[in-house]
C-alpha cells in the first residue's frame, strides 16, 4: 500500500464523487448539503479534505467492513430504541423511571446517529471520519461500562442494555481496526 492518498483539494474535487452506495436521490442532496456547509472541513480540521484513494474504497474487504458497521449500527439503533420503549411501558405501567434511564436512552440514541454521519463519509473516503468512529469505538464501551458499573444508577434492564452496547461499539471498532482497513485510511503526511 505504498501509494500516497490524495487530498480533495490535491484532485480538484470536494471528494471522489462515490457519494452513497446508491449515486441518486437522497444520498446526493445530502452530500451536496453537506459539502455546500464546509462540514467536512468543520468536522476534520486540517485532515477534512484528506481522501482515500478510490480504488480503495471498492475494494471487496472495504465494502464488505462498511456492510458490518451498517448492521451494528443498525443493531445499536434498535438496542437503544428499545430502551426508550421500555421505559415508556414502565412509566405507562406506574413505575418511576430515574432520569438517568431517560438521559442514557436519548444518548445512545444521539451517539449512534453521530457514528452513522462518521459511517457514511467515511464510506465516501475521507479519514477524518474514520479516525472519529475508531475513537469512538474505543471510548464509548469504557465509559458506558464504568457508568454501568456505579451500584443503583440504573436498574438491572438498562445495565443490560448498556453492556449489549459495549459490545455492539466493541464490534465496530474490531472491523476499523482490522489489518486492511487501516491500509485502506492511512494517516496523512504532515506537511
Amino acid at each position: 500500500m505504498g501509494a500516497r492518498a490524495a487530498s480533495a483539494t490535491d484532485l480538484g474535487m470536494r471528494h471522489h464523487g462515490l457519494v452513497t452506495q446508491q449515486n441518486d436521490g437522497l444520498g446526493v442532496l445530502a452530500d451536496r448539503i453537506w459539502c455546500r456547509l464546509h462540514l467536512d472541513r468543520l468536522a476534520g480540521g486540517r485532515q477534512g479534505g484528506y481522501v482515500i484513494r478510490e480504488d480503495m474504497l471498492d475494494h471487496p474487504d472495504t465494502v464488505r467492513s462498511f456492510r458490518w458497521i451498517r448492521w451494528l449500527l443498525v443493531a445499536e439503533t434498535v438496542v437503544g430504541a428499545a430502551a426508550v420503549v421500555i421505559a415508556v411501558l414502565l412509566m405507562h405501567a406506574g413505575q418511576t423511571v430515574p432520569w438517568a434511564v431517560w438521559f442514557r436512552a436519548t444518548v445512545v440514541l444521539l451517539i449512534t446517529l453521530t457514528l452513522y454521519v462518521f459511517a457514511w463519509r467515511a464510506q465516501v473516503g475521507y479519514y477524518w471520519a474514520y479516525q472519529r468512529m475508531r475513537l469512538f469505538s474505543r471510548i464509548f464501551p469504557i465509559v458506558t461500562l464504568v457508568v454501568a458499573a456505579v451500584p443503583g444508577l440504573y436498574p438491572f434492564w438498562m445495565v443490560l442494555e448498556q453492556i449489549v452496547f459495549s459490545v455492539l461499539m466493541v464490534g465496530i471498532g474490531d472491523v476499523l481496526t482490522s489489518d486492511h482497513m487501516r491500509a485502506t485510511f492511512p494517516k496523512p503526511v504532515r506537511r
